[in-house]
C-alpha cells in the first residue's frame, strides 16, 4: 500500500506543479536527481523511507512530464484565423447542451492535416444530434479564464481543453448536411438518452421529469435558476448532476440482479461490467462516471477472480489511470477531484467519525458517519472553489440518502413506462411513473425548504489554497493515525496492508 501511495502521490504531484507553472525540463531533471540521491541512500542503507521517497521522486517527474505533453499549442491552421468569421464542415461529438436562449455544441473538424474541436454557441434551433455532420459558421475565439463575483479566478480555457475543445464559435449558424449513420455507436446511445427523457416526459409534469431526468443520468438545465439554485443552497446538487453516486447505484443493482442468475462469477461480472459501460455512455462519460465506473470495474474484476476487493487501492488506482489519460482532471476539472475527495472520505473517514457516535442504532450510525465523512472530505475544495457553505447539507442529505435510489428507481421505470406506453396506451405509463412522481416532489419539497430556511447557506470570500492543504494535511494524519490505533480490527487492517 506504501509503494502505491508513493507512485501516485508522486505522479499527482507532479501533475500539480507543471499544471500551475509553466516550466520545462529542469525541474524534471531535478526531480530526477533528488530520485538518484534517495536511491543511492537506500542502497548505502536499506530503509524503507530512502526507497518510498526514490518511487515519490520518480514519479514526481514522470507526472511534470505527462503534463508537458498535454500542454499542446493552437493548432495554426485555425490559430490564423482567429477572431474572423469562419465556416467549416464538422461532426458533433457529444449531445448538445441546449439552454433557455442558445445551445452549445461540441463540433470536431478536420482542415488539411489538423483537426480540432471548437465549441460552437448557436441559437436553439435548428437541433442537431451526436454524429450529424453539420456545417457551421461563426466568429473564431479561444476560451479565456475570468473571474465570478468574488473574485474567483475559473480557468474556463483548460476546463474546455480537458475535453478537447480549443476553439470557441460564438455568433454560429448550423445546417445539417446529413445526420449521423445508423451504424454509429455513440449515435444510437444519444438516441436511447433522449428517447427515456422524451418518455419521462410523457409520464411526468414539469419540473418532476426534468429532476427524473437528472437524478438518473444527468442534466439539470429543464429545471430552472430558482430550483437549481435551491440545490446548490441545501447541499443537494450532487443529485441533479451525473455522478459517481448514480453509477455506483446502477452497479449495485446489476451485482445484485446477476447474483440471482446461475450464470458463473465470471459471466455475471463481464454482463455487470457491460451494463455499466452503456449506461456510462448513454448518461455521457464524464470524469466523475468514469472514476466511478472504474471502481465498478475493479469490483467485478475482484468478484470475478475471488480476489480481495480494498476500496482504497482500487481508488488510488483509478487516480493513476486517470490522470495517465488526462492530466487536466487533476487542476481544472472541479467535480474530478470532489468526487475522488468523497471517495477517499467515505473509505478512510467513516470509519473513524463511527468510533465517536454514540448511536446504537447501526443504520442510522452507518448514514450519519457515510454523509459526515463526504461532508467533511469535499467541504476544503468545495469553498475553495465556490464559496458555497451550506449549513443545512448534513440533514437535507440524511434525509434524501435513502429516497435517491428509489427515486433512480422509479424514475427508470417512468421513463420506460414512457417510451412502451406514451403512444398507445398514456394512461398506463402516467399510473406506473407516479411513485417517481411521489418521490422526486419529495426530493424538491426538501431541497426547496431546507434551502428556504434562514441563514442556510452561506457565500464566503476567497478560500486561500494553503488552507485547503493544510485542511487536507489534517484529515491524511487523522486517516493514517487515528485509524490505525482506535480498535484491534483496525490495526489488523494495517498489518495486512503493509
Amino acid at each position: 500500500m506504501e509503494l502505491l501511495i508513493a507512485i501516485v502521490s508522486g505522479f499527482a504531484n507532479g501533475v500539480f506543479l507543471r499544471s500551475l507553472f509553466v516550466f520545462s525540463w529542469p525541474p524534471v531533471v531535478f526531480a530526477l536527481l533528488l530520485a538518484a540521491l534517495f536511491g543511492t541512500a537506500a542502497f548505502l542503507k536499506l530503509r524503507l523511507a530512502y526507497s518510498l521517497g526514490a518511487v515519490f521522486c520518480i514519479f514526481v517527474a514522470l507526472g511534470m512530464v505527462r503534463a508537458m505533453l498535454a500542454d499542446t499549442p493552437l493548432p495554426d491552421s485555425f490559430a490564423k484565423d482567429l477572431r474572423h468569421r469562419v465556416s467549416y464542415e464538422g461532426v458533433v461529438v457529444s449531445d448538445p447542451d441546449v439552454r433557455d436562449a442558445n445551445q452549445r455544441v461540441t463540433i470536431r473538424i478536420a482542415s488539411g492535416e489538423e483537426s480540432t474541436t471548437m465549441l460552437a454557441i448557436a441559437p436553439r434551433h435548428p437541433s442537431v444530434s451526436v454524429g450529424d455532420h453539420i456545417y457551421v459558421s461563426g466568429t473564431l475565439a479561444v476560451p479565456k479564464p475570468f473571474a465570478d463575483d468574488s473574485g474567483r479566478i475559473f480557468r474556463y480555457d483548460k476546463y474546455l481543453q480537458r475535453d478537447g475543445v480549443r476553439f470557441l464559435l460564438n455568433f454560429a449558424y448550423l445546417r445539417v448536411i446529413e445526420e449521423a449513420p445508423w451504424y454509429s455507436l455513440p449515435a444510437l446511445l444519444a438516441r436511447i438518452k433522449h428517447s427515456f427523457l422524451d418518455g419521462l416526459s410523457a409520464t411526468l409534469p414539469e419540473p418532476y421529469a426534468s429532476l427524473a431526468g437528472g437524478i438518473v443520468i444527468g442534466g439539470k438545465s429543464g429545471l430552472g435558476k430558482e430550483l437549481q439554485n435551491d440545490f446548490i443552497r441545501s447541499g443537494l446538487v450532487q443529485i441533479i448532476v451525473l455522478s459517481g453516486y448514480n453509477v455506483m447505484i446502477v452497479a449495485e443493482w446489476v451485482m445484485a440482479a446477476l447474483a440471482l442468475t446461475k450464470l458463473s462469477r465470471r459471466w455475471s461480472a463481464a454482463a455487470g461490467a457491460f451494463a455499466i459501460l452503456i449506461f456510462v455512455g448513454i448518461a455521457g462519460a464524464s470524469a466523475t462516471a468514469l472514476r466511478a465506473a472504474l471502481m465498478a470495474f475493479i469490483a467485478l474484476y475482484a468478484r470475478a477472480s475471488a480476489r480481495t476487493y480494498t476500496a482504497g487501492r482500487a481508488l488510488l488506482l483509478v487516480v493513476l489511470l486517470m490522470l495517465l489519460w488526462n492530466p487536466l482532471y487533476l487542476v481544472f476539472d472541479p467535480g474530478f477531484g470532489l468526487s475522488v475527495a468523497a471517495t477517499a472520505g467515505l473509505i478512510w473517514l467513516t470509519p473513524i467519525i463511527e468510533l465517536f457516535l454514540r448511536i446504537k442504532n447501526a443504520f442510522w450510525k452507518s448514514a450519519i458517519a457515510t454523509t459526515l465523512a463526504a461532508q467533511v472530505s469535499v467541504l476544503p475544495l468545495l469553498l475553495y472553489d465556490t464559496g458555497n457553505l451550506s449549513l443545512v447539507a448534513l440533514p437535507a442529505n440524511l434525509l434524501t440518502m435513502t429516497l435517491v435510489p428509489l427515486a433512480m428507481g422509479f424514475s427508470a421505470l417512468a421513463g420506460f413506462a414512457g417510451m412502451l406506453f406514451g403512444a398507445i396506451a398514456p394512461f398506463i405509463g402516467i399510473l406506473l411513473a407516479f411513485p417517481a412522481y411521489l418521490a422526486t416532489k419529495t426530493l424538491l419539497f426538501i431541497a426547496h425548504e431546507s434551502a428556504a430556511l434562514p441563514f442556510a447557506a452561506f457565500t464566503l470570500p476567497l478560500f486561500p489554497f494553503w488552507l485547503v492543504l493544510f485542511a487536507y494535511a489534517i484529515l491524511i494524519y487523522l486517516a493514517s493515525s487515528k485509524r490505525f490505533s482506535t480498535t484491534p480490527q483496525l490495526r489488523l487492517e494495517k498489518k495486512a496492508s503493509i
